[in-house]
């Protein structure tokens, strides 16, 4: 066929139609077509009539074959007989309008097929990283007129946004999430202290970048308009506002597009779902601790600069020490002294280069394992939930009905009187709902843990990245150190009152 249909005669329907059909305007699914063809009420032969006369070359189908789709399931469903001459005098009004049961199914499968395309390719921890740069800076002064608290800038790169913010605020929005996204990667936060020192607020700034940056990325949280809220938003008394306004949104399950096909989605093999959770519990003991042996080689190289500084100053000290009786019968004293100078400001240096490598190192290594490590406690975190939650409130709805039907069964023995009957009936049927929906609920969380889970695996592939910076820079950093040493060691042996006795007794021979 190679008839044209005019787009500005298109009728809302058909482009309804075909937005329902296609994601974002591309071709749509064979599957989804033919599933959309079987809903018309028109028999075999006449769906593949219109196969043909639409002609769909390698099977896509792109806009102008399903307005002609629906033209001719219009036709087909008045009784016609379907050829190409039907759109000779086709205007706009008369565009015939098909009769179509239920697009629902139609939606399902697009979303379905979607959902499991993408499962299939995977996350990209490249794509994941571009979808939000985060910093957070501490303010350096402390607000308050009575109870001091600290506050931090924070900027995203994605909105241009740059926003001032409290811990408090951070609670708010972490309690928000939690209601809001249930079962979803929503870490922990860093804890709070009443009494803190440079040292903790450094280290509870680290931690909510991480959390923040997490939360960021995350391909469905970083959608909702709680993120952007609390990015952008500058009013006062933000805690307070984000609360009111966000607190009776429902959670994600209530609003999902997926939430009814979940079930669909889910990988055939659901024992592979427990085996990934348990490896992901291993892993949290493993990442911990390679976090902590790092953390604990940071340590080690700031106390190594700490010492080397306070070494360097002591020798700074006996460089300028003025020995006024007694030095002549110190052989080259004042060569000695020159040395010490010398030694005092290449060990000084060894200070700053040893300081250096842990500042790096706790970037590069400790903070890209502690990324890791949050995201892997949060998925523990995740399956606690779910065990603790959810599948509680199942199996308490399930015993509910039972003990309801049990009650049925035994009144009707009795001879319970028919109303009685009637009022157990018709709480075994609210009953019977709530499971549903609870089935519904189950289905959906662990469709969104076996999402959960690929997210974290993503994270998992930087192991490689973490460990080559790890070694990298061990080697810069022996490289440089003994770079030092060696430029200090022929000034000390030259003067090593050994290598000055034997100097001496050679110009004496």
């Amino acid at each position: 066929m190679t008839t044209d249909l005019s787009s500005a005669a298109i009728p809302p329907l058909y482009r309804e139609i075909f937005d329902i059909c296609s994601n974002d305007g591309e071709p749509i699914h064979r599957e989804v077509y033919q599933c959309l063809l079987s809903h018309c009420m028109l028999s075999t032969e006449q769906l593949r009539t219109i196969w043909d006369l639409v002609g769909t070359p390698q099977g896509h189908i792109n806009r102008t074959n399903l307005y002609k789709t629906l033209v001719l399931v219009a036709y087909a469903q008045q009784g016609k007989q379907l050829s190409d001459k039907l759109f000779d005098n086709c205007v706009e009004a008369e565009y015939p309008s098909p009769g179509i049961s239920d697009l629902t199914p139609v939606k399902n499968l697009k979303i379905q097929l979607n959902m499991k395309q993408r499962d299939a390719v995977g996350f990209n921890y490249g794509a994941i990283v571009q979808t939000d740069i985060i910093n957070i800076h501490l303010v350096p002064e402390k607000k308050g007129l009575f109870l001091k608290y600290s506050e931090y800038i924070v900027t995203s790169k994605r909105f241009n946004s740059k926003v001032t913010r409290r811990y408090n605020d951070f609670v708010a929005l972490h309690e928000l999430l939690l209601n809001r996204f249930p079962y979803r990667l929503v870490p922990s936060l860093p804890p709070k202290k009443i009494v803190s020192d440079a040292h903790f607020l450094e280290s509870r700034r680290r931690g909510l970048h991480r959390w923040l940056t997490l939360v960021c990325r995350h391909p469905v949280i970083c959608q909702d308009s709680l993120v952007q809220y609390f990015l952008t938003d500058q009013g006062p008394e933000f805690q307070h506002r984000i609360k009111e306004i966000f607190r009776r949104v429902p959670d994600e399950f209530m609003t999902s597009d997926i939430a009814a096909i979940a079930k669909d989605l889910l990988p055939s093999d659901h024992g592979q779902i427990a085996a990934n959770s348990q490896n992901i519990r291993t892993l949290v003991n493993i990442i911990g601790k390679l976090k902590h042996l790092c953390e604990s080689d940071v340590e080690r190289q700031n106390a190594s600069g700490r010492d080397l500084e306070d070494f360097g100053s002591q020798l700074k000290a006996l460089s300028t020490l003025n020995i006024t009786h007694g030095q002549d019968f110190i052989e080259n004293w004042g060569e000695i002294q020159r040395g010490f100078g010398f030694f005092s400001r290449e060990i000084q240096s060894l200070s700053v280069k040893s300081s250096q490598h842990a500042d790096t190192e706790q970037l590069s290594v400790c903070e890209r394992l502690g990324l890791l490590l949050d995201i892997l406690i949060a998925h523990k975190e995740l399956c606690e939930r779910l065990e603790k939650g959810l599948h509680h409130d199942h199996t308490v709805a399930l015993s509910k009905l039972l003990s309801l039907k049990k009650r049925k069964i035994q009144g009707v023995i009795r001879g319970t009187d028919a109303e009685s009957v009637e009022k157990l009936e018709s709480k075994m049927l609210t009953q019977e709902s709530v499971i549903t929906n609870m089935e519904l609920r189950s289905d959906f969380s662990l469709y969104c843990l076996h999402i959960e889970t690929l997210l974290v695996y993503a994270y998992l592939g930087t192991l490689s990245s973490i460990f080559n910076n790890f070694v990298a820079l061990k080697v810069k950093s022996l490289s440089e150190l003994r770079d030092i040493w060696e430029r200090v060691q022929p000034f000390a042996q030259q003067r090593s009152p050994d290598v000055c006795s034997n100097n001496a007794g050679k110009r004496s021979a």
